[in-house]
């Protein structure tokens, strides 16, 4: 084989050729694959570490974390953020969140710092956290909504004075290793990098000051990182046929097969003893207390088409929650789908559609109407919410043959759910094979008098 180098023909052995793709695989296997949402390419959560001012021994800090994704949010008991200092630094103090540890500050003796941790874990504060602990954006326990839902709620922020340090742009170390639980595991976060230093508009929105040093640290969501199995699953079913298709067995793992209860079990008749210690439920066992299921999931999402009209079709969509141990607070229903591009009517759910690539438009977010049904109760009588929707057809592709009418990909809470195998879809029968008894034997008959008439 002849390669043309511009210079020299050079013909390549069948060694040299393994040995340039044996070459080309270890470069592959060992870059660093970073994860892409192919709904939410750029979505990310940034930080943003801004060095407001000089101290004796260091520096006073502005930390924001931005949640950039389009659908993803950060849920309750919230974000920890973590990182590990480049010297011997301090935090001092904090306002709009706090350590997890305060470590070994032996060492200081008149005053005490905050946390003299190498590598410290920060949390927000509470919501009702005391007025002098407060900053901006602070006190949410650590809930981020996503940038698509609502701009205001995806923005945390705190402060800290920071010691050890040096106090000069050339002294001063950017941290290392930075980590984001969201809450659970699925972020990985790049190293620090210097960025321009940030404006930023004084509360009357007059004045303009400029951080002295910024530097970003950018995180993205993994969802193999997060967890090897679904935390979700799809069933379908429709008006033109009696068959439901479940979700498939085990979709989220048999893993909790051993640790799940039954409507009659002991633990949830003591739970419902003390309705009055909601805690109560919440310390009988670490794991998820997910209810027996032949899914095994915390949340199953259904899809039924309701409805066909001459112009219209209609869909009724229910999420049910599993879980006895959790509630989705501001949770959000990603659903792709070739007619979503025309949604006439929303019941029940706020919707805005998913525009990552701009020209196609085939995605939504469904998320709850704020005070009414933004909250998922845990599982039971209340553990569900539902809506429907209503589409205009599209004459030139619309069918409900083939399972055209079902979702291509559904995601709750920013993770993919499994979907049921296309051949296990609701099939649309016969005409003839819908129509009742009665019926055909009355057309029978009426052809069989016909007949003799026009004998």
């Amino acid at each position: 084989m002849e390669f043309d180098n511009g210079k020299k023909n050079h013909n390549w052995t069948f060694r040299e050729l393994k040995l340039v793709s044996f070459v080309a695989l270890c470069l592959i296997l060992i870059s660093p694959a970073e994860p892409f949402d192919p709904l939410d390419p750029t979505g990310n959560v940034t930080i943003r570490w801004d060095i407001m001012s000089w101290t004796s021994d260091g520096y006073m800090a502005t930390v924001t974390l931005f949640n950039f994704q389009l659908y993803r949010n950060i849920m309750s008991p919230g974000w920890t953020l973590g990182w590990t200092w480049a010297k011997k630094e301090i935090i001092w103090a904090m306002m709009g969140a706090q350590a997890t540890e305060q470590g070994d500050c032996a060492k200081f003796k008149l005053k005490i710092p905050h946390s003299c941790k190498r590598s410290p874990q920060v949390v927000d504060l509470l919501p009702g956290a005391s007025f002098n602990m407060q900053y901006t954006n602070c006190c949410k326990g650590g809930v981020l909504t996503s940038w698509g839902q609502d701009p205001s709620g995806a923005i945390a922020a705190f402060q800290m004075g920071v010691g050890l340090s040096g106090r000069t742009n050339k002294t001063v170390k950017l941290p290392q290793d930075f980590k984001l639980l969201g809450p659970g595991a699925g972020y990985s976060c790049g190293p620090a990098k210097r960025v321009p230093s940030t404006v930023i508009l004084t509360d009357d929105r007059r004045r303009k000051a400029q951080a002295l040093m910024s530097w970003n640290v950018t995180c993205t969501y993994s969802q193999f990182l997060a967890s090897k199995n679904p935390s979700c699953c799809v069933s379908l079913s429709t008006f033109y046929n009696d068959q439901v298709t479940a979700c498939p067995a085990c979709a989220c793992g048999c893993q909790n097969n051993a640790t799940c209860v039954t409507k009659d079990s002991k633990i949830l008749k003591e739970a419902e003893n003390n309705k009055t210690r909601k805690s109560d439920i919440m310390t009988l066992t670490p794991k998820p207390l997910l209810q027996c299921t032949r899914h095994l999931c915390p949340v199953r999402v259904h899809w039924h088409i309701k409805d066909n009209y001459k112009d219209y079709w209609r869909v009724k969509i229910a999420i049910i929650n599993f879980n006895y141990r959790m509630n989705y607070t501001q949770w959000g229903l990603v659903v792709q789908h070739p007619n979503l591009n025309n949604v006439t009517q929303v019941y029940s759910f706020e919707y805005m559609p998913l525009l990552p690539y701009q020209a196609i438009n085939d995605t939504g977010m469904f998320y709850g109407l704020k005070y009414y049904n933004d909250l998922l109760m845990e599982a039971g009588a209340k553990g569900n919410v539902q809506s429907e929707v209503l589409m205009k057809k599209d004459k030139n592709t619309f069918t409900l043959k083939q399972g055209w009418a079902f979702p291509r990909r559904v995601y709750f809470n920013g993770d993919e759910c499994m979907l049921p195998p296309p051949d296990s879809y609701p099939f649309l029968p016969n005409s003839a094979d819908r129509l009742p008894k009665s019926v055909v034997t009355m057309v029978a008959y009426v052809i069989f008098a016909s007949f003799f008439i026009w004998l």
